[in-house]
């Protein structure tokens, strides 16, 4: 039995619908159809909404597919450039997209344009050597990045803008020098990224400071095995800390972890591999690094404290519990005298006392997840900080002395070489013979007057001349030191080349002619 079913077309005035125009419409609409939806390229392999087009020597990217596509794979190709015609039309259910081992060196602003929705991007092993700003500021949903294995050498400020979902980021086997801290700090931050591979590239310095003070859920997807790093304290603290953390890049790769110790720079030592205090570092630097990853607080008798249970369990179904150094527990929401658990782990001291100094420890349970982490804290509670401030005062003594010589200096320079002001209401005085005969005494010849002879104008230097006294007085001396015979000679001599002059013409001594009396 069947069952019809009247439909009711409408049609433009004076249109009659024949065979030929049903026809004419049918390929009309096939062809608008045909437009929209796209084709399988015909060196590709397609499979519902996925398209597979590797290893088919490809020098371009086909620019025609399925708009409802949502994996593309074009790797093993060798596709050199990605420019912004790439697709002919929109991909706006593209999620997954594959250009791995293309000879790939250069990448056009707005280029993912068409793919905004693109999550999973694999750029690995291909020949790009800088990242420009902005390149991937289109893929707003993009979780995933793999560029491992190119020839990076630099990332322009702001190459991962606007990737406020990615999570993973490969970046090892390429040619950095520096380490992209932007990721982490700063206004173009990505608050969401908790993977960062920068392992197998050239770097020799990491801002260790800057690392320790990210979250744990941060700093424990951060890869830096097999770089020429340089042996520092700071960095063996702070791999150390990871190590006891149980942080999966030092456990997974403790043996890639190598560094170069000066001025032995050819050959590199295993850092896991040495005594503790092969380096010999300063318990100060340790523990700075320490207090800088929160993982030693240290507070006045009386004042408020809050400690943070910075666990890389990260999930919204945390349970958290403290225990004290008295071996009591505490759960979230628990008070218990001057304690309190508040609901995001974090322990709150609001009036610290000396019976509260010792070690804590935290455990974080998540049973969703089945996993859980303790972390330990110690927290210092004195009447000062005195041992945070030592760095302080140490740079504080430093520049007080270096000042203080500096105007040492100045005055010593000032003290010679100013020519003080002249008296001019000093009366005229006879010139008196110098006393040979004064021990210890400083003859300074002065600026020759204006009726000195040319020939003598050229001697204006001063010459000071120290006299050592005999080994004892004599009778008849009246407090004077009898000079040596070559010292009385050399004094004459001296005495002879000086003009003598007026003391109004002169400049007032800054030494005294006049003998000591002993």
């Amino acid at each position: 039995m069947f069952s019809y079913c009247h439909v009711t077309c409408s049609a433009p005035r004076g249109f009659t619908f024949t065979y030929k125009n049903v026809t004419v419409l049918l390929v009309f609409y096939a062809s608008i159809a045909s437009s929209v939806t796209g084709s399988c390229p015909a060196a590709c392999i397609c499979a519902s909404d996925i398209v597979t087009c590797s290893n088919k020597n490809l020098s371009a990217v086909p620019g025609n597919y399925f708009e409802f596509v949502s994996r593309l794979d074009l790797s093993y190709n060798r596709i050199t450039i990605l420019s912004t015609d790439w697709s002919a039309g929109r991909l706006d259910k593209l999620g997954t997209l594959i250009l791995n081992h293309n000879s790939i060196k250069h990448i056009s602003p707005g280029t993912f344009r068409k793919a905004p929705n693109v999550k999973y991007l694999d750029l690995s092993s291909n020949t790009l050597s800088v990242l420009s700003a902005s390149v991937f500021q289109d893929l707003k949903e993009m979780e995933v990045l793999l560029l491992f294995n190119n020839q990076i050498t630099q990332i322009n400020s702001g190459s991962f803008a606007g990737l406020q979902k990615l999570q993973r980021l490969y970046l090892s086997k390429n040619l950095l020098t520096q380490f992209p801290l932007e990721l982490f700090i700063g206004k173009l931050r990505l608050s969401q990224l908790e993977f960062l591979d920068l392992s197998f590239n050239s770097l020799q310095e990491v801002p260790v400071q800057k690392i320790i003070s990210l979250p744990a859920r941060q700093q424990c997807g951060i890869y830096l095995h097999e770089n020429p790093l340089t042996c520092d304290c700071t960095l063996y603290t702070m791999l150390t800390y990871w190590l006891k953390r149980q942080f999966h890049p030092v456990t997974d790769f403790k043996g890639d972890y190598k560094c170069f110790l000066p001025p032995h720079l050819d050959f590199p030592i295993n850092l896991f591999s040495q005594t503790d205090d092969f380096m010999n570092c300063s318990s100060s630097t340790v523990n700075g690094s320490f207090y800088s990853s929160g993982v030693i607080y240290e507070v006045r008798i009386g004042n408020s404290l809050v400690v943070h249970c910075d666990s890389k369990i990260t999930h919204a179904h945390s349970n958290f519990f403290w225990i004290t150094p008295r071996k009591e527990l505490l759960k979230t929401g628990d008070s218990n005298e001057n304690l309190k658990v508040f609901p995001n782990g974090s322990l709150e001291f609001s009036n610290a006392q000396i019976k509260d100094t010792g070690i804590y420890i935290c455990i974080v349970l998540n049973h969703r997840r089945n996993l859980n982490e303790s972390i330990e804290v110690t927290v210092k509670v004195s009447n000062s900080t005195s041992d945070r401030s030592r760095p302080h005062e140490t740079f504080n003594t430093a520049f007080t002395t270096l000042a203080a010589c500096v105007a040492s200096i100045i005055l010593v320079l000032i003290y010679l070489y100013l020519t003080p002001c002249r008296c001019w209401c000093k009366t005229k005085k006879t010139p008196r013979k110098p006393n040979p005969g004064s021990a210890r005494s400083s003859i300074l010849s002065t600026t020759p007057s204006n009726d000195a002879q040319p020939e003598r104008k050229a001697s204006t230097a001063k010459r000071v001349v120290f006299l050592e006294p005999g080994t004892e007085l004599q009778e008849g001396q009246n407090g004077k030191v009898k000079l040596l015979a070559s010292d009385q000679v050399m004094t004459e001599s001296i005495l002879k080349n000086s003009k003598i002059k007026s003391d109004s013409d002169s400049v007032t001594s800054l030494f005294s002619d006049a003998p000591f009396i002993t």
